[in-house]
C-alpha cells in the first residue's frame, strides 16, 4: 500500500483518541504508518491485516521503502507526518539513532521480531550447488583483496571447483539493510579470509570497508530493487542468474527457485534457528516512544505483533524463523515492557 494518509497534528490525535485507543463512539480513527525493510514487510504486513480486522478504529498503512530509506523517514521528525513505526532487517545504526534525536525522536524503542536467512537462490535445475562466502567475496567485490578491479567473468574464474558459468547476481540497492547483511554476513567474512585483510581492520577500518564492502559496478551485480516477488520472477526464468533475499520468499517459491548451499549449509528454518547459516540474521521493527501516548494503539500493534511471531504462529507459517530460549524469553518481554534503546550499544 503506497496511499498517503490524511494527518493530524500529533497533539490533535491525542485529543481524539482518547486513552483507550480503541476509538469508541465518536473518537476519531487512529493511523499508524509503518515503512522500512521489504523483507520485513510481509511480516508486518499480516499481523496489520489481522489487527486492522480486530480493531476496526484502527488503520495500519505499510510501506515497503528498504531499511535505509525508511530509517530516513522514520528518523525525520516526530507528530503525524512521519511513520510510527520502522520495519528492519539489520539493527539500527548510531548515525541514524543520532539523527532521530536530533530530529525530536529522542526515545527510539527497539524490538526484535525474530529471524530470517539472507539466501542466495537460482532457477531450478541450476548448477551453482554450494558456494562460501570467499566464492561470494570474490565474485562480487569491487577490488578483491585490494589487488585491483575484479575481472572474474565467471564462476570458475573465482573458484576452479565451479562451474563455468557468467557471474550475474541480482540484489538489493544500497537503501536496503539486506544490502548492509549482504556486506556484513558475505562480503566482510569472505574478505577476512584472508589474513592481511584481518590486518587492514586494524590498522585502516575505513580502507578496511572500502576494499571488503564494495561491490562492483560493471554489471556483474544488478540492483533489483525492493520487489522481492519480482526478483524470484526474473532468478526462475534467467537460468544460471543468482537472487539475493530473505528465507520467507525463497519458501514461498520453491516451486520456481531453489536455495544455494553456503558452506554446505542450506537456509532451512532449522539452520537459521541455530545460526548455523551463515546468512542468519535478526529482523527488528522501531517504536517512537513519543508517539506511544498520542497513538495507544501502537501498544496494542505490538501485543499482537508478539502473538503472531511464536512457534506455529501466522509469521512462522509466512517464512519468519521464531526465536527460541532465551532470545524468545527477551523479545516477549521488550515487546511489553518497551523499553528505550541505550544508544551505547549501537554502532
Amino acid at each position: 500500500m503506497n496511499k498517503m494518509m490524511i494527518a493530524l497534528p500529533l497533539a490533535a490525535a491525542l485529543a481524539a483518541c482518547g486513552s483507550n485507543g480503541g476509538g469508541e463512539g465518536g473518537a476519531a480513527k487512529q493511523q499508524l504508518k509503518v515503512v522500512g525493510s521489504s523483507t520485513v514487510y510481509p511480516f508486518t504486513t499480516a499481523v496489520a491485516e489481522q489487527f486492522q480486522r480486530d480493531n476496526p478504529n484502527v488503520s495500519v498503512v505499510v510501506e515497503s521503502t528498504g531499511t535505509g530509506a525508511g530509517m530516513k523517514l522514520f528518523c525525520g521528525g516526530v507528530g503525524a507526518n512521519f511513520p510510527d513505526i520502522e520495519n528492519a532487517s539489520r539493527a539500527i545504526k548510531k548515525s541514524e539513532y543520532d539523527s532521530c534525536v536530533a530530529a525530536g525522536a529522542k526515545t527510539i524503542i527497539e524490538v526484535p521480531i525474530g529471524i530470517d536467512g539472507l539466501t542466495f537462490i537460482e532457477a531450478k535445475g541450476s548448477q551453482l550447488a554450494n558456494l562460501t562466502q570467499a566464492d561470494i567475496y570474490k565474485a562480487l567485490a569491487a577490488n578483491p583483496f585490494g589487488k585491483g578491479p575484479n575481472t572474474a567473468q565467471t564462476w570458475k574464474d573465482v573458484n576452479p571447483a565451479l562451474p563455468a558459468i557468467k557471474i550475474r547476481v541480482l540484489g538489493p540497492p544500497p537503501t536496503s539493510g539486506t544490502r548492509d547483511s549482504l556486506a556484513d554476513l558475505y562480503l566482510e567474512k569472505g574478505c577476512n579470509t584472508d589474513p592481511a585483510m584481518e590486518a587492514l581492520k586494524k590498522s585502516d577500518e575505513k580502507k578496511h570497508k572500502d576494499v571488503c564492502t564494495k561491490i562492483r559496478e560493471d554489471g556483474a551485480y544488478v540492483e533489483a530493487g525492493e520487489n522481492d516477488n519480482l526478483l524470484v520472477q526474473k532468478v526462475s526464468a534467467e537460468p544460471g542468474t543468482i537472487g539475493v533475499l530473505g528465507f520467507s520468499y525463497l519458501e514461498e517459491n520453491l516451486d520456481k527457485v531453489q536455495p544455494v548451499q553456503i558452506a554446505g549449509v542450506s537456509p532451512t528454518e532449522a539452520t537459521i534457528a541455530d545460526l548455523s547459516y551463515p546468512g542468519a540474521r535478526k529482523l527488528y521493527i522501531y517504536l517512537k516512544g513519543e508517539h506511544l501516548a498520542a497513538k495507544p494503539a501502537l501498544r496494542d500493534f505490538v501485543a499482537a505483533y508478539s502473538k503472531a511471531w511464536g512457534k506455529g504462529g501466522t509469521l512462522e507459517k509466512r517464512g519468519l524463523v521464531p526465536f527460541a530460549g532465551a532470545d524468545s524469553e527477551a523479545a516477549a518481554k521488550q515487546a511489553t515492557e518497551l523499553k528505550p534503546l541505550d544508544p551505547a550499544t549501537l554502532k
